[in-house]
C-alpha cells in the first residue's frame, strides 16, 4: 500500500535522535511518499537540555540542500514539534517567527514544569490524578498557544507513569476530552493521528479510536498521520492500520499541508 506523506519525523537535530537527514529523506523517497516533513523538538526549559534549541544556521542549510537533492522524488517540508509550557509562550512566538516552518505540532512533553520521561510528574499520583492534570495542562496549552496547526499525540501520557496497566478511557476524561477537542475545532486547528503507541507496545494510535471518533462526531476534520519516526525504518510504521481506522471512523480525507494552510486529499 502507498502512502501519501508522513507528518511527525525526527532527526539528528532532535536531542533523541541520531538519524541523518538525509537518511530519512532517502528512506521516504524509497517509499514514493509524496512528502515528508522534519519535525524536530524544541523543547525549552525541558529537563534534558538536548531538547532545547537546534542548531538552525545548519539545519536550515542541509534542509536546503537534501531538498534540492531529492526535489523530483519527494517534497520535503521545515516542519517543527514544539513542547509547550505556559511560562514559554513569548519564546515560542519568537523563533516561529523567526524560521520558515511550514508546519508546526503543539504538544506537551512536561506539565506543571515536570517530566513525563523521568516520572517525576508521576510522583505521589494515582493514573485518574495524573491524567487530568495533564489534559488540564493541554487545555491550558491550547487556550494561550494559536500558532500551531496540529495537537500532537494527545493521549500519549500513558506511555508513561510506573502504572500496572498503560491505559485510559475517554469515557473517564470525557469532559475534558470534549472542552479540547471543541477548542482545536473552533481555532480551526487540527488533531494529530499518531502511530508511535504500537512501538511502546500499547497497541493504540495516539490518541485512540474513541478520542479520533468523538472528534470527528463533534466536526473535526484536521487529521494528519504521523509515525513519529526517530529512525528511517519507522517512517509510516502502522500506517495501513490508522488509514483504515480513519476509514472505519468515517474520515474520508486527510490534510496535508503547503506554506501552514490545510489541504484535503481522500485517504489513500
Amino acid at each position: 500500500m502507498l502512502f501519501f506523506a508522513d507528518y511527525h519525523t525526527h532527526t539528528a537535530y532532535s536531542g533523541d535522535s541520531e538519524a541523518p537527514m538525509s537518511a530519512m529523506a532517502q528512506q521516504a523517497a524509497d517509499m514514493q511518499l509524496k512528502q515528508l516533513v522534519f519535525t524536530d523538538h524544541v523543547d525549552y526549559d525541558y529537563a534534558d537540555p538536548n531538547f532545547e534549541m537546534i542548531d538552525f544556521a545548519a539545519y536550515k542549510q542541509e534542509f536546503d540542500e537534501l531538498k534540492a537533492r531529492f526535489r523530483d522524488k519527494i517534497d520535503l517540508l521545515m516542519g517543527v514539534e514544539i513542547g509547550y509550557q505556559p511560562h514559554l509562550q513569548e519564546r515560542i512566538k519568537k523563533l516561529l517567527k523567526s524560521y520558515p516552518f511550514e508546519f508546526v505540532i503543539c504538544s506537551t512533553h512536561m506539565a506543571d514544569n515536570l517530566d513525563f520521561y523521568t516520572g517525576a510528574f508521576f510522583e505521589g499520583k494515582t493514573p485518574q490524578t495524573a491524567y487530568e492534570r495533564y489534559f488540564l495542562n493541554v487545555l491550558q496549552g491550547i487556550g494561550h498557544m494559536d500558532d500551531f496547526d496540529v495537537y500532537g499525540h494527545l493521549d500519549f501520557i500513558v506511555r508513561y507513569g510506573d502504572y500496572p496497566v498503560k491505559q485510559l478511557h475517554y469515557r473517564d476524561y470525557s469532559d475534558m476530552l470534549d472542552e479540547i477537542l471543541r477548542r482545536l475545532i473552533y481555532l480551526g486547528k487540527g488533531l494529530e493521528v499518531n502511530t508511535s503507541g504500537f512501538r511502546y507496545g500499547l497497541k493504540q494510535l495516539h490518541p485512540q479510536k474513541e478520542i479520533l471518533k468523538r472528534y470527528r462526531q463533534l466536526g473535526g476534520e484536521i487529521v494528519t498521520v504521523g509515525s513519529d519516526a526517530h529512525f528511517p525504518e519507522d517512517i509510516c510504521c502502522r500506517f495501513q492500520y490508522a488509514y483504515q481506522t480513519l476509514v472505519d471512523l468515517g474520515y474520508k480525507y486527510l490534510t496535508i499541508f503547503k506554506q501552514r494552510q490545510p489541504e484535503f486529499i481522500k485517504i489513500i
